[in-house]
């Protein structure tokens, strides 16, 4: 009798949680993008008789499904909890932690793709930059920090730069990994602390032949607070946010941004971006395929020209002080084709590369 009741009650109780899943799924509005993890979730698949047939439709039905479960913070947080604290697994989804410093494991070097990055380098001086003072500088992510140390894979950062090094022509190199540390970086995103970096600014600026410094200036640090970087979605548990600081003074006050893509005027720091999708897009309104800064009280009509990545953001502001104009191309998302219609590269102009590593690690993205 009692294994009879018994019985009755876990069937009872399973057809409880499986109805109200169910229904809870369906009576739920479904969300549009998961700030956790920075991207769009899945929507409802539109019908087609040719998506049917093919298959595609159950595949784009599921992804929706797995998009939109409620609770589905809730799991993932479980199950980052079970891998690295019951299991005692290293990483979950080659997410690791260190010190509640949050990395995502980059292993096995790409040589075809760092070789690729070296000819677009080549291709874009033999293109526009013919006699121009060139340079490259390679940011090192956390994992060149942190990675070996404490028993995480990493990509040989040595051969990454022998690569380049060996294929690029007529550009000078830059090597910033000696003067950065793990702590230059947020402890829950990949990027680097702006306020931290004064040094490569220095350095950058120094060997793009300027006597000035961004450290002969006083900054005035503005703090914003939480700041939940990339990786803390992605690791799903909940750990401290960091701390961000972004540096202005006169300079930087009066600068004007004008962004090639929106055809309008705007300011180095738009911190009314702070806390949506990405919070790092305070720095220059984020990732822009063109964005030029003026600098109006430079006493030189010099401008830099500066092809980066999202790094490139945080750095551009500390780089004012030696330029009148800084433009910033982001070949992810302009095609290097078509930067002669928009720069007119027969002005004074030193060029600086500025790439971290996972980007060159998979540089297909550049155009």
């Amino acid at each position: 009798m009692k294994n009879k009741f018994k019985n009755i009650a876990v069937s009872f109780s399973f057809i409880i949680v499986i109805f109200g899943f169910m229904t809870a799924n369906i009576i739920v509005p479904d969300k549009e993008f998961s700030y956790g993890e920075r991207r769009r979730l899945a929507a409802i698949p539109g019908f087609s008789a040719d998506k049917l047939l093919k298959g595609d439709l159950s595949d784009e039905y599921e992804k929706y499904i797995l998009d939109q479960f409620v609770f589905r913070d809730t799991f993932r947080g479980l199950k980052a909890f079970g891998k690295y604290y019951l299991f005692n697994q290293k990483d979950n989804n080659n997410i690791y932690i260190i010190n509640g410093r949050i990395e995502k494991m980059e292993y096995r070097l790409n040589e075809k793709s760092v070789l690729y990055a070296a000819e677009k380098l080549n291709e874009i001086y033999e293109k526009y930059l013919a006699d121009k003072n060139a340079n490259y500088a390679i940011i090192p992510d956390k994992g060149y920090y942190m990675a070996a140390e404490n028993g995480y894979l990493t990509i040989d950062y040595d051969r990454l730069t022998k690569i380049m090094s060996s294929n690029i022509k007529n550009i000078k190199y830059i090597d910033l990994a000696d003067s950065l540390s793990i702590d230059d970086y947020y402890k829950t995103d990949i990027h680097w602390r702006q306020e931290n970096i004064i040094k490569i600014a220095d350095l950058l600026l120094n060997k793009l032949g300027n006597d000035v410094k961004a450290s002969d200036n006083k900054y005035i640090s503005n703090k914003l607070y939480p700041f939940y970087g990339s990786y803390y979605g992605q690791a799903a548990l909940k750990l401290k946010p960091d701390e961000m600081y972004y540096l202005t003074n006169k300079t930087i006050e009066d600068a004007v941004v004008f962004d090639y893509q929106s055809n309008e005027f705007g300011r180095v720091y738009a911190t009314e971006l702070f806390g949506g999708m990405d919070s790092y897009d305070v720095f220059l309104s984020g990732a822009k395929p063109l964005v030029a800064v003026y600098n109006e009280n430079c006493k030189n009509n010099k401008e830099l020209l500066l092809f980066r990545d999202s790094f490139g953001s945080s750095i551009a502001p500390l780089l004012l002080e030696g330029y009148s104009k800084v433009t910033l191309i982001d070949l992810r998302y302009i095609a290097t084709d078509l930067l002669s219609k928009y720069i007119d590269f027969s002005q004074e102009q030193d060029v600086l590369f500025l790439y971290n590593t996972k980007i060159l690690n998979n540089s297909s993205m550049l155009k």
